[in-house]
Order: C-alpha cells, then structure tokens, then sequence
C-alpha cells in the first residue's frame, strides 16, 4: 500500500459524566456515555522506508467562524501512537503523517485520543501488521483513557477509570456544539477540592431503555461545576444555548458546551458570540468512519 489519504478522526460528546468515586492510587472512577459526532480531523500517511516517524500540521486557511488552531507539540499524541505501534511490533518501516487539525484542543471532545486512535488503525493497514483491535487498544490504552473508545468505534457506556467500554445503540440527533476561545486543563479539574465524587451509580439496561427525550438529557457533568468557577467563559457559553431556548452541559472536561436541536433543521447561527469562539452543528454517528479496520 502505498499511502492512506483523508484519514477521519471524529470528536466525542459525553452525554453525561458521573463521578461514582475514587480509587486509593487517586484514579477517579466514572460512569458515562460518549457519543460520537461528525466533527472531524483529518489525518494522511505516507510510508518511510528509513523508519522515521515525521508529522506536519495542515491548519488549512482561519475563516470567520474557525481560527487556525495553535502549533501541535513536536511530541503529540499521533507521533507517540505511531511510535508506540513501532515499539510493539518492531516494524522498520516509518510514516510521514499530515494532520488537518479541526477538533479544538481543550474542549473535552476527544480530538487528541481521536487523533491517536485514528493513527494505529491506519499505520496498522498501511504497515500491513494486521494486529486485532485487542491488540490496538492494549497500545492504545497507554496513550490515554479515551483512545480505546475511539477504536471501539461505537457509541459507548463507559465506566471504571474509562477502561470499560460497552457499545451503546443512540438515536440520530444532532446538536449544537460552542468552543469558547479559553481552554480547561482536565488536571486541575480532577484535583480541585470541591469536586463532587459521590454521585450514585446508575445501570445501561436503565439508560439503554429511555426515550430519546429523556436519555439525552439524562443525568449531568459533575465536572461542570468546577469548570464554570475555572474558566467563566463555559457560563457565558451555557447562558448563550440556554438563551436559544436549548437545554445545554458541558462535555467532558470542558470547555465546550452543547445542547440538542430541538428543530434538527435549524442552521447554526453565532449571533451574539465573542469572536474566535466556535459554534457549529453536528450530527451523531452510528459508528466510527474506520469502523472494521482492525477485526
């Protein structure tokens, strides 16, 4: 094979985010629904014979709604996931990999594990070490929590520390995702005293059952709380959907925010937003556009 173009990696919604509790080594334990959506990077590989693992940014041209995102680390997660791959295998060869990065960083979207994820599914075609996805997500757990949900490729209830994922059928629906120009960093969300770690545990058969009406709003992000005293701008972002008459949470770790379209049909509009935030639309997905790379 000679080279994979126009590789997907889709972002992440947490419908919900529970913190059931927290282990003694300090891990915390969580109960949530992680929906994909169809706001994407977009990865390219081409093959090394030197063994070399190269990486280029392909920010692509700002516009007035999507600012061209910050430089990646020399070290990011795609570099480590594909030297990872390497390391496991003792493949030789190398990959000179381009990212369109799309997917703001520091939203609690997922876009870095994507990323990560998006990448051993591909070196593992283009490598042609068909390794099982077991395999893949053994690698891909020790690039981050998120990675082995993203090779999973299914809407998921997770739990644990993240490690246990099970797939989960949702309705189509689409939301209105808002990325304020601040970021959060997840680490001082998780250590900050006043974060609730008790919150009761809930079952899939229960949640599996729910109308869409009632699954959707099913629940909170406990971390939601801390963010919002962190960074005011996730306030400023929840009062904006709310005022659109829109039922909206934090995803993940934060910052950015959704709600779901009451009227699917209903446009993106970002009237009355400071500038360089993001709003944009997006559809949930069935399953990941790499579903089936790896048995």
């Amino acid at each position: 094979m000679k080279a994979l173009y126009d590789v997907a990696a889709p972002a992440k919604l947490n419908l919900f985010l529970h913190i059931t509790g927290r282990r003694a080594d300090g891990y915390h334990l969580l109960q949530s629904a992680f929906m994909l959506i169809d706001w994407c990077d977009t990865l390219h590989f081409e093959p090394r014979a030197d063994g070399i693992i190269s990486r280029e940014d392909l920010h692509g041209i700002a516009t007035q709604e999507f600012a061209a995102p910050a430089a990646l680390p020399v070290d990011d997660l795609v570099v480590r996931a594909a030297r990872a791959l390497q390391s496991t295998t003792g493949c030789t060869l190398g990959a000179h990999i381009g990212l369109c990065k799309r997917i703001p960083q520091q939203a609690g979207m997922g876009g870095g594990s994507s990323d990560a994820a998006s990448c051993l599914l591909a070196l593992n075609r283009l490598w042609q070490l068909n390794l099982p996805l077991a395999q893949l997500q053994a690698i891909g757990l020790r690039l981050g929590a998120d990675v082995p949900f993203f090779l999973a490729g299914r809407n998921a209830w997770v739990e644990g520390i993240g490690e246990k994922i099970t797939a989960l059928c949702l309705p189509p629906a689409r939301f209105r995702v808002v990325k304020p120009a601040a970021g959060l960093d997840t680490s001082r969300i998780f250590a900050a005293p006043a974060l609730r770690r008790d919150t009761q545990t809930a079952t899939i058969s229960g949640f599996a059952v729910m109308p869409s009406n009632e699954m959707f709003g099913f629940g909170r992000n406990d971390l939601q709380p801390v963010a919002q005293a962190l960074c005011p701008q996730v306030t400023q972002a929840l009062q904006w959907l709310a005022s659109l008459g829109l039922s909206p949470r934090m995803t993940g770790s934060g910052s950015a925010v959704f709600a779901k379209l009451v009227d699917a049909s209903q446009t993106s509009d970002s009237a009355g937003l400071p500038a360089l935030w993001q709003v944009r639309d997006c559809s949930n997905l069935e399953v990941h556009p790499l579903f089936g790379w790896a048995s």
